[in-house]
């Protein structure tokens, strides 16, 4: 059995809510058209579409299979420092794919996040396809994060969609859950040189392993990870998955989240480490997820394109992943690399227009975040819900 590093710093939660305020009410006056677009607390950028998986709930992998996606146009490092140069500070830099550790700078492309964005949170998963080279990478990138000295967390989250021959099969590749087994191995070890380093696990539910959410989550809890999350299969622009039956229904959903939740005691430490933030914002995620799927509504306003924006890997600015490349607010390289003139641009403002009145709606829970945090009520219950988990410690 992997322990987990103890020696771990922490994080509270009120306090961190607190540092965002001043952002989180600017939001909530942008949406209202009473101020500018200002910007973004979270970032993600997708830094390459290449991909060895062979997922059955996307289909990136056929897009670079087919070579129509122009690879030749992605993003080069010195784009990317253009972009961040420009963008300014973020609290959360999300690293996404394809799979990011098939980019060989991708440590530069972090370095280029440190030195620009100044992230408190820098989050990549990974299909662990590739053992050797993610430990490399993810060495390199705790190396660049100390140079910065700054205290800022990287969070690596490895795709786990079930035991054994079930990932396999939904990963599409075999013998990855053996190689996902050797990856968790290789970061435990780096994390004992490095207490800002935060292992996780990520679970896809979708229609292809609801009968074996149980074994999934149950395995989880024997790997000594720090945090242990579920996201629900969706259909999203980015992922070129638009009209695939992978979703589960809001009953089969809610039924496979409450096994879920009912194995999570075992996983991650009890405190205030970023996993138990993460924690409390999911169980919050979960339960508007049940809803979202049985009322087909944005259950809580939603701030993509305000408090979130996703950069493609071809330089695209777009709202959120989930609308992608049919709501993109413009191109970087058109606009040479002046993120604030696509994010204030006439284009972005129907788009965020089309999001306030309620034309879309998903469970996307890297959205989901911001959007409990825009929400006084949502975050009540989660400062709630934080305080009975400490009482029932006790």
């Amino acid at each position: 059995m992997l322990s987990p590093c103890e020696d771990r710093p922490a994080v509270n939660l009120q306090t961190y809510a607190a540092h965002l305020l001043p952002r989180i009410i600017g939001y909530g006056l942008c949406r209202l058209g009473l101020l500018p677009a200002i910007g973004p607390i979270n970032l993600t950028f997708s830094v390459t579409n290449m991909c060895q998986s062979r997922c059955r709930t996307c289909s990136v992998w056929r897009l670079y299979k087919d070579d129509r996606a122009g690879l030749s146009e992605e993003l080069s490092i010195g784009d990317i420092e253009a972009i961040f140069a420009g963008i300014g500070h973020v609290y959360f830099f999300n690293i996404s794919g394809g799979e990011p550790f098939l980019r060989p700078d991708l440590p530069q492309i972090v370095a280029a996040a440190c030195k620009y964005l100044t992230p408190r949170v820098i989050h990549a998963p990974t299909n662990a396809l590739t053992p050797e080279i993610i430990e490399s990478r993810v060495e390199e990138i705790l190396d660049v994060i100390k140079a910065a000295g700054r205290m800022t967390y990287l969070t690596i989250k490895p795709s786990f969609d079930g035991v054994g021959p079930v990932h396999d099969a939904i990963r599409g590749v075999e013998g990855n859950f053996d190689k996902l087994l050797d990856t968790l191995t290789r970061l435990k070890k780096l994390q004992a040189e490095h207490p800002n380093l935060e292992i996780g696990l990520g679970t896809i539910i979708s229609r292809f392993n609801l009968d074996y959410v149980r074994e999934t989550a149950r395995f989880a809890g024997e790997l000594g990870v720090d945090s242990y999350i579920s996201e629900v299969a969706e259909e999203r622009s980015e992922l070129f998955n638009i009209g695939e039956p992978i979703t589960p229904t809001a009953d089969e959903y809610e039924a496979a989240i409450k096994t879920f939740n009912s194995e999570l005691p075992a996983v991650g430490r009890p405190d205030d480490s970023v996993s138990a933030m993460a924690l409390a914002f999911r169980q919050i995620y979960y339960r508007l997820t049940v809803q979202i799927l049985r009322e087909g509504r944005q259950v809580l306003p939603c701030y993509a394109g305000l408090a979130n924006v996703h950069l493609s890997p071809y330089g695209d600015v777009w709202p959120c992943c989930v609308l992608g490349y049919e709501k993109s607010m413009g191109n970087l390289k058109d606009h040479a690399y002046d993120f604030y003139r696509i994010w204030r641009s006439e284009e972005a403002g129907k788009i965020r227009r089309f999001i306030a009145e309620g034309r879309c709606y998903c469970p996307l829970a890297n959205q989901a975040y911001s959007n409990i945090l825009c929400s006084p009520t949502a975050m009540l219950d989660l400062l709630r819900q934080r305080r009975l988990a400490k009482t029932t410690r006790r």
